[in-house]
């Protein structure tokens, strides 16, 4: 349960709308699952541990891997506890975390993710427009916390030593004063 206990009427319509229409959004790259309200229907982990982000994005596949959270706030709820309650544990799951806030938020949402080192995979923005909501991408983190960008930053970074290493021994003369055999040369493909 959110750490704000009872969000105004007003605010807690905008914020199930919001949810609503992320899930309209989500819905053709993946299985989006909604938690509205106080409603818990869709969770993530098991028994004791299970959260209930307001949006759960997972795999249209067979195995519904889960690809991402999502979490919905409104400008009573984005304050100090709620980073800590909430934000903090979905940005250390494996999966990128989401944020929405409203447009006026935006700092105080940033500020309270850097001080409390959140992982936030993007920020959102959200503002209303007669009956449109629109939504404006204001933060990506270039990279996940163990995700796959690391792995493939410290592999690329690996390979040119062992390349390089590699091409040196190929240059030095052996021990025995003999100089290395040649290669013979790939015969070119005919197209």
């Amino acid at each position: 349960m959110s750490p704000i206990l009872v969000r105004p009427v007003r605010e807690q319509l905008e914020h199930d709308r919001v949810i609503r229409l992320l899930q309209a959004k989500n819905r053709r790259r993946f299985e989006a699952g909604i938690n509205p309200g106080a409603e818990q229907n869709i969770p993530v982990g098991s028994g004791t541990s299970a959260v209930y982000p307001d949006v759960v994005l997972q795999s249209p596949e067979r195995g519904h891997r889960l690809q991402a959270v999502v979490e919905v706030e409104t400008g009573e709820s984005v304050n100090h506890l709620e980073a800590l309650a909430q934000w903090a544990h979905y940005g250390r799951m494996r999966v990128p975390f989401h944020l929405y806030v409203p447009a006026g938020m935006v700092d105080v949402a940033r500020r309270l993710c850097e001080d409390n080192q959140i992982h936030v995979g993007e920020i959102w923005s959200y503002h209303a427009i007669g009956d449109q909501v629109r939504f404006t991408l204001v933060h990506r983190r270039r990279e996940m916390p163990g995700g796959t960008a690391r792995k493939r930053a410290a592999a690329a970074a690996v390979a040119p030593r062992r390349t390089q290493t590699a091409s040196r021994t190929a240059k030095r003369p052996s021990r025995s004063g003999r100089k290395p055999a040649k290669k013979p040369a790939r015969a070119q493909k005919r197209r």
